[in-house]
C-alpha cells in the first residue's frame, strides 16, 4: 500500500487581475507506506505548493490524491502529522502547553495526554524544558517543538515541509537523528528538502520536481546509480527534462 498517490495533480494560481499561471503540471507519484520519502526541488521548484494541495490548504485545479487509498477525510486526517517550512508557535505558552493546545483540537474528549506527551517531548530532546516559555527557545528547539506537535496524535504518516531549513549544525545532526528515529518506529515519512545530502541520508525514495514539473519518482539507489552522487544525478536529470522541452517546443 502507498501512504501517498498523487495523480495528475494540476493548480493554476492567479497573478494580478486576470493573469494566470499553471505553477503544477500533472504531477504523479507515490510515497511507499512504511518508508522514507523525500521530495526534491529548487526554491520555487513546486514543493510547497503541492504539500498544501496535499493537505488541502490550497484547493487543487485537477487532480486525484489519496491517502492509504482513501481521500482525504476528518477520519484519516488523524494519521497525519505535519510540519510546515515556517510554523507559527505560541511563544507565550510553554512547549507542554503548547501541545496540550494541539491535542485539545485533535482529542477534545480523550485521555492520555500526559503519556502521549512525555513520550513525543523525550523523542525530540525537549522533555527538560517542557515547563520553559517557548520565546525563550533557540531556533532548534523551536523547529522540535514543532516536530512534536506534529507527533502528539501519533500518527502514520508525517509530512514535513523544510524541516532541517536554517538549523545550524547541531540542530540538523538532532533532527536527522529524530526522523532515523521515527522511521525504526515504522512511520512513514514525506518531507521536502532542497539539500540532497540529507535525502541521501535519510531517505529509500526520491521525488524530483523542478518548475511545476515530476522529473523523477522512484527509489534513490536507481537514480543515482550511474552518477556518483544525487548532485549529479539531478544536474544531469534537470538538464535531460530541459533538452525534452525545447525539442517539444520545436515539434509545436
Amino acid at each position: 500500500m502507498n501512504a501517498i498517490e498523487v495523480k495528475n495533480l494540476v493548480k493554476v494560481l492567479s497573478t494580478g487581475f486576470v493573469g494566470k499561471t499553471e505553477v503544477l503540471h500533472q504531477v504523479t507519484f507515490n510515497v511507499p507506506k512504511g518508508q522514507a520519502c523525500g521530495f526534491v526541488g529548487n526554491n520555487g521548484a513546486g514543493k510547497t505548493t503541492t504539500l498544501k494541495c496535499l493537505l488541502e490548504f490550497l484547493t487543487p485545479t485537477q487532480g486525484e490524491i489519496l491517502f492509504f487509498n482513501e481521500k482525504l477525510s476528518v477520519q484519516n486526517r488523524i494519521r497525519i502529522g505535519y510540519l510546515p517550512e515556517r510554523p507559527y508557535l505560541y511563544e507565550f505558552l510553554t512547549a507542554k502547553e503548547f501541545l496540550k493546545f494541539h491535542w485539545n483540537l485533535t482529542f477534545p474528549n480523550l485521555n492520555g495526554f500526559e503519556e502521549q506527551a512525555e513520550k513525543v517531548l523525550r523523542l525530540v530532546g525537549l522533555y527538560e524544558s517542557r515547563n520553559k516559555v517557548m520565546r525563550k527557545f533557540s531556533k532548534g528547539m523551536l523547529q522540535r517543538a514543532g516536530l512534536a506537535q506534529a507527533l502528539i496524535h501519533n500518527p502514520d504518516l508525517l509530512i514535513l515541509d523544510e524541516p532541517m531549513s536554517g538549523l545550524d549544525p547541531d540542530g540538523r545532526l538532532l533532527v536527522k537523528n529524530i526522523l532515523k528515529e521515527l522511521k525504526l518506529l515504522g512511520k512513514t515519512l514525506f518531507f521536502s528538502s532542497h539539500l540532497l545530502e540529507d535525502v541521501d541520508e535519510l531517505c529509500e525514495n526520491l521525488v524530483v520536481i523542478h518548475h511545476g514539473d515530476i522529473l523523477y519518482e522512484g527509489e534513490i539507489s536507481s537514480f543515482r546509480k550511474q552518477y556518483q552522487n544525487l548532485e549529479q544525478a539531478f544536474a544531469a536529470i534537470k538538464e535531460k527534462a530541459l533538452l525534452s522541452k525545447v525539442m517539444t517546443s520545436e515539434k509545436n
